[in-house]
């Protein structure tokens, strides 16, 4: 059956990327040889929200400043797989993957308000989160990304998200052979 796999990087793009190589490991493991992977650079000019975009989300006005974020809904809503490549920077995502939450979390795209709460839209069953630091343990005090990136999947829908990581690599030089091998693991390549 043949999947389609979101890849959406945000830190810089530069040959020591730790969290790139992981998700290059990952994403050749996931993907099968019909599957389709899009890949999306948060970090080539995705624009912020601002006074126009919120006027036409939410009331009437001019629709062509969501053009980006509907293209960036559109690629969302077509994954079966997403994969978010999230180092942390500066304790947080990059800014860049916080623009492209902010393009794609949609009322009535991407999530619903419901009787009870919102009810997120997305039809991707699974999601993985990349991610490495140099200090950060995931699940620490510090670690900002994968609760914040688990919380805003959950919010849309989204209801097996997994972590790949190279954290603490500066500390922990094993930390990034760890995050390779768990790319490969098997049971990766299946889609829960």
């Amino acid at each position: 059956m043949k999947r389609t796999i979101l890849r959406v990087d945000s830190g810089a793009d530069h040959a020591a990327s730790v969290t790139r190589r992981l998700a290059d490991v990952l994403v050749e493991h996931l993907a099968g040889p019909d599957d389709q992977v899009v890949r999306r650079a948060a970090t080539e000019g995705l624009p912020l929200v601002t006074g126009s975009w919120v006027e036409a989300a939410f009331a009437d006005g001019d629709r062509t400043a969501l053009a980006h974020s509907d293209e960036l809904v559109v690629e969302l809503l077509a994954a079966d797989e997403v994969v978010l490549v999230a180092p942390v920077y500066n304790f947080g995502i990059p800014a860049a993957l916080k623009a492209w939450v902010d393009q794609v979390l949609r009322a009535g795209r991407t999530f619903r308000f419901g009787e009870h709460g919102p009810v997120g839209l997305v039809p991707a069953r699974r999601a993985w989160i990349v991610t490495a630091s140099g200090s950060t343990r995931v699940g620490s005090d510090l670690d900002f990304n994968t609760p914040y990136l688990r919380a805003v999947l959950g919010f849309i829908g989204v209801p097996d998200v997994r972590v790949i990581a190279a954290d603490a690599h500066q500390v922990d030089h094993e930390s990034v052979q760890r995050g390779l091998d768990a790319a490969t693991l098997p049971g990766v390549a299946a889609v829960a």
